[in-house]
C-alpha cells in the first residue's frame, strides 16, 4: 500500500515573504514613476507656451504645479499598476516554476497570498492618505496655479451662471461671477412656495465682501406675487444683504469637492443636505470614491496573484494581456456606475461600491481556481 508523502513545511517563510513583498512594491513603484515621468513631459509640452507667455517662474512650475500634481497621478494609475506589477512579477514567478515549487514545498496558496495582500495594504493605504487628506491639498494648489498662469483655466473656476439653493424653497442666482473682484454682474434671490415663486429680489452689479460675508449694490429691485398672481415691482438702492452661501460654495462643484480635504467634506455634505442641494449626488459621490477606490486594490491584487500564478502557454504576456482587459474593465464599470449614481439612477452607495463587489465575485472565483 502507498503512503502518501508528508508535506515538509516550506523553509525560509520569512525571507521568501521579503523577497515577494520586495520585487512587488519595487515593480509597483517603478512602473509608477515611468508613466509620471512621461505624463510630466506630455503635460509641459502642451503647457509649455502658457508658462512662457504668462510668465510662469521655474519654482512655481515645479514645485507649485509639478510637485502638486504627482499625487493626484499616482492615485489615478494606482489601482492599475498594482494589478500590472502583481501580475508581472507573479506571472514570471509562475513561468520559472517557482511557485509550483513552493506550494509542493509544503506552502499553501492562501499562505502565498500574505505577502501580496500586506503590499495591497501598504499601497491601499497611501491612496487612502492621498484620497482624504493630501491631493485635496494639492488639487487647492493646482486650481490656484492654473488661474495664474493657464490661459484655458482663467476665468472657468466659475461657471458662468450659477444656481445655489440655499434653504428649503430659496434659491440664489448669480451670473459672471469673478473671483478676483468679488463681482457679479447680476445677483437675484427667489422665493419658492408649493413650485410657485412668491417673490424675488434683483441686482445688477452686486459685489460680495468676504470680511463681512455680505452681497451689496448701488440698485436692486423687488417682486411679489399676490393671491391672484399679479405682480408687483418696487425698486431700491444700497442693497445689503447676508445670504446662507459662502464664497466657496460658487465654484464649480465638480473641481470645489476635489480640494476639500474629508473633514471640510463630511461638513459640507449636512451643509448641502440642510440645504436640500440638488448636486447632492455629486458630493456623496466623491465621498464614497475615496474609501471604495483604495479598497479596490486588494481586490485587483487577488485577481492578479489569482490569475497569473498558474503557468500557461503564451507566459507572461497572455497573462499581462488577460489582466489589464480585466483591469480596464473594472475601471469602466466603475466609471459607468458612478454615472448613475450623480444622475440619481441608483443610490450612491449601491452604485459606487457595486463594481467593488462584482470583481470581489470575480477574485474570489479565479483564487478557487488557482493552483493549490
Amino acid at each position: 500500500m502507498k503512503h502518501a508523502l508528508p508535506k515538509i513545511p516550506f523553509p525560509g517563510f520569512k525571507i521568501l515573504d521579503r523577497y515577494i513583498l520586495g520585487k512587488f512594491l519595487a515593480t509597483y513603484f517603478f512602473a509608477i514613476a515611468m508613466i509620471i515621468v512621461i505624463v510630466v513631459l506630455f503635460d509641459y509640452v502642451e503647457k509649455v507656451d502658457d508658462f512662457t507667455e504668462l510668465h510662469a517662474p521655474v519654482s512655481a512650475i515645479i514645485f507649485d504645479y509639478y510637485l502638486n500634481f504627482i499625487p493626484y497621478f499616482i492615485n489615478q494609475f494606482s489601482g492599475l499598476f498594482t494589478f500590472i506589477a502583481c501580475i508581472f512579477f507573479t506571472s514570471k514567478l509562475a513561468y520559472q516554476t517557482e511557485i509550483v515549487a513552493m506550494l509542493s514545498g509544503g506552502m499553501s496558496f492562501r499562505r502565498l497570498m500574505w505577502p501580496y495582500f500586506l503590499g495591497a495594504l501598504i499601497i491601499g493605504s497611501l491612496s487612502l492618505v492621498l484620497n482624504l487628506w493630501l491631493i485635496p491639498i494639492t488639487q487647492s494648489n493646482i486650481v490656484d496655479f492654473e488661474a495664474k498662469y493657464i490661459k484655458s483655466s482663467q476665468n472657468v473656476r466659475f461657471d458662468r451662471h450659477i444656481y445655489r439653493q440655499i434653504e428649503p424653497g430659496t434659491f440664489a442666482y448669480i451670473r459672471g461671477f469673478q473671483h478676483s473682484s468679488k463681482h457679479a454682474s447680476y445677483f437675484a434671490l427667489e422665493h419658492y412656495e408649493e413650485g410657485s415663486m412668491t417673490h424675488s429680489l434683483e441686482a445688477a452689479d452686486a459685489t460680495f465682501n468676504p470680511d463681512t460675508k455680505r452681497w451689496t449694490a448701488p440698485r436692486y429691485t423687488t417682486r411679489s406675487f399676490d393671491s391672484l398672481r399679479m405682480e408687483h415691482f418696487a425698486q431700491h438702492r444700497n442693497l445689503d444683504t447676508l445670504i446662507n452661501l459662502d464664497i466657496n460654495e460658487l465654484g464649480r462643484i465638480n473641481e470645489l469637492v476635489k480640494t476639500m480635504n474629508i473633514h471640510v467634506l463630511n461638513d459640507f455634505i449636512e451643509q448641502q443636505s440642510a440645504k436640500g442641494s440638488d448636486d447632492i449626488n455629486l458630493i456623496l459621490v466623491e465621498k464614497h470614491a475615496r474609501y471604495a477606490y483604495p479598497l479596490g486594490t486588494f481586490i485587483l491584487t487577488l485577481i492578479g496573484v489569482a490569475l497569473s500564478s498558474r503557468k500557461v502557454r503564451g507566459g507572461t504576456g497572455l497573462h499581462i494581456g488577460v489582466g489589464i482587459a480585466l483591469c480596464f474593465s473594472y475601471i469602466l464599470f466603475y466609471r459607468f456606475f458612478e454615472e448613475f449614481a450623480k444622475s440619481g439612477s441608483l443610490p450612491v452607495g449601491v452604485a459606487i461600491w457595486l463594481p467593488n463587489l462584482i470583481y470581489l465575485a470575480i477574485g474570489v472565483y479565479l483564487y478557487q481556481k488557482a493552483p493549490k
